[in-house]
């Protein structure tokens, strides 16, 4: 399922991880050459991908969102 980014924050590992509108988190790595996000190294490229539309798989399993008790 297609769901937007809403935010951003950093992992225990310093990773960056998008919070997405459903509530559940996917990491965004530039890790060159399996994934190619040269946005993800900066602010401004993590705010012009805001809205994007990443694939979640959590959503496709019914699972609740990440942070849930």
């Amino acid at each position: 399922m297609q769901r937007p980014i809403t935010g951003y924050h950093l992992d225990e590992e310093n990773h960056w991880v998008a919070e997405l509108s459903c509530g559940h988190f996917q990491h965004v790595r530039h890790n060159p050459p399996w994934q190619e996000r040269f946005w993800v190294t900066t602010e401004a490229g993590r705010i012009s991908r805001l809205g994007f539309l990443l694939n979640c798989k959590k959503c496709e399993v019914g699972a609740p969102p990440d942070g849930a008790a």
